[in-house]
């Protein structure tokens, strides 16, 4: 090898790999980012992680910088610098969109809707939200490589929904260079022990997606249309609003955004729906609940 061609390697050898891990609060960004930054540190990275993470009860913006290399001096990515954007909720990816790097970035992205309170002023079947419209094929179009899939719904029918960010963590793995056996250990280690088995097949679910896409660019089986669902109303449907009370953790985001008043917290700081006459089944609390413990469900028969 010449002394510039050693020279070259050197250089991108000590160049940094960003990853930026955006999403909303209770989805699991921060665990996203610290199995990240504990698989670059196993692989002797060094390694820095800057997070905002002040509304994760909130239903607020949450994001993670992760930065690996030989050497890194600052924890924040600069603006069009990320090397990967990972999106756990749609809306989040686009607004963090312009810091991908445009010619070389790769975007994974979750197309799961968490509509803030504000895009839901009207609440009737129909209404326009004040919501991201951009599809997924749009959005791929406009990036170096791109991923989006529905990895809560994924998740759902492995048996958990929490597992969603699992699910971006296994399509995270197929774009960085870890060995895969790594990335089992960590993540079984970070996750609650009784959901080991449903995490690690979430996780596996990813990467072979990942793997299936390459194949076959053209497949759309597994890649949602991106339109947005119109909030439906109640005022005319049967419809019930089930409670999971060990899942609820009292964050209260729920009772405070209810256009009707119709919950509160009960005397364990769990909700409760108190006035079912005035519930419209609007799904405003199912949607913010960052912990899946409400849902509200129809008679689609009818």
């Amino acid at each position: 090898m010449s002394p510039k061609d050693e020279a070259s390697s050197a250089r991108s050898k000590a160049k940094a790999t960003n990853v930026l891990i955006v999403g909303v609060g209770g989805q699991g960004v921060i665990m996203v980012s610290k199995v990240l930054a504990t698989i670059c540190q196993m692989e002797g990275h060094k390694v820095k992680q800057s997070e905002v993470h002040g509304m994760a009860k909130r239903g607020g913006s949450v994001f993670s910088h992760v930065r690996f290399g030989e050497q890194i001096w600052s924890p924040t990515i600069p603006r069009g610098k990320a090397d990967v954007l990972l999106a756990m909720e749609w809306a989040e990816g686009m607004r963090w969109l312009n810091c991908l790097d445009k010619e070389t970035g790769t975007l994974i992205a979750d197309t799961q809707h968490i509509v803030p309170p504000f895009a839901c002023q009207n609440r009737r079947r129909g209404a326009e939200r004040v919501y991201s419209r951009e599809t997924p094929a749009e959005i791929i179009n406009m990036v170096s490589a791109g991923y989006a899939v529905d990895a809560t719904q994924t998740a759902t029918e492995l048996g958990n929904p929490r597992a969603a960010n699992t699910v971006l963590l296994g399509t995270l793995s197929a774009i960085l260079d870890f060995p895969e056996e790594l990335w089992l250990d960590v993540i079984s280690k970070s996750v609650p022990p009784k959901t080991v088995d449903v995490n690690l097949k979430a996780f596996q679910w990813g990467r072979d997606w990942v793997a299936r896409v390459r194949e076959n660019p053209e497949i759309d089986d597994f890649v949602p249309s991106g339109e947005t669902p119109v909030l439906p109303t109640a005022l005319d449907d049967e419809f019930e609003l089930r409670i999971t009370p060990e899942w609820c953790k009292g964050c209260d985001i729920c009772v405070k955004m209810c256009p009707e008043r119709c919950l509160a917290l009960n005397a364990d700081q769990v909700v409760e729906l108190i006035d079912e006459e005035a519930c419209t089944g609007c799904r405003v609390c199912e949607i913010l609940c960052p912990d899946f413990a409400i849902d509200v469900l129809r008679d689609t028969a009818a």
